[in-house]
């Protein structure tokens, strides 16, 4: 599509410098033959609307935007004036959002030092929970969610409390032994 619409510009950036020796009278005689043009193709496209490919689009709204809306309606075009300037706002509106669009998205990652201290936490005291590590971070003066604190361990293949505590009493009795 950029492609196209570069081609687009280059031929008429070419027409317009045809355009510039021509007399006033020759450009008049031009314009009144392409509204004549206009008026044959509309008549024989009857009640079908004519197509324009995004990039017949993004020119036409590039090109005439600017014109006020009073002088649009005087000019034979194939669409309404406030589909020019529709179009026009789509394409600022779809420009805009390409370069709002994060590079990464999703959230960040959480950084290697709290992850490794939830972690530290969970390993060096298996009866605490998520929620447990969790407000002892919250106490050290670090802001990190609950399901932050819940996902690092499930990541880690550290399982809920309970199951750490059976099996830490477990391994204490097999050492004793």
């Amino acid at each position: 599509m950029l492609l196209r619409l570069a081609y687009l510009g280059m031929t008429n950036a070419f027409a317009l410098l045809r355009l510039l020796p021509i007399s006033d009278r020759d450009k008049d005689v031009e314009i009144l033959a392409l509204r004549h043009h206009i008026t044959v193709l509309e008549r024989q496209l009857g009640d079908t609307r004519p197509r324009f490919s995004p990039c017949d689009r993004a020119f036409l709204a590039t090109l005439l935007h600017r014109l006020p809306v009073a002088t649009l309606r005087r000019l034979r075009l194939l669409v309404r004036p406030e589909t020019i300037l529709r179009w026009h706002r789509d394409l600022i509106a779809r420009r805009h959002a390409a370069r709002s669009r994060p590079e990464s998205p999703g959230r960040p990652r959480t950084i290697r030092s709290i992850r490794l201290l939830v972690l530290r936490l969970a390993r060096e005291d298996p009866t605490w929970g998520y929620r447990r590590v969790h407000g002892e971070l919250l106490v050290l003066g670090i802001k990190v969610a609950a399901s932050t604190v819940w996902q690092i361990l499930q990541d880690a293949g550290i399982g809920p409390a309970p199951e750490r505590t059976t099996r830490h009493n477990a391994a204490d009795q097999s050492s004793a032994a």
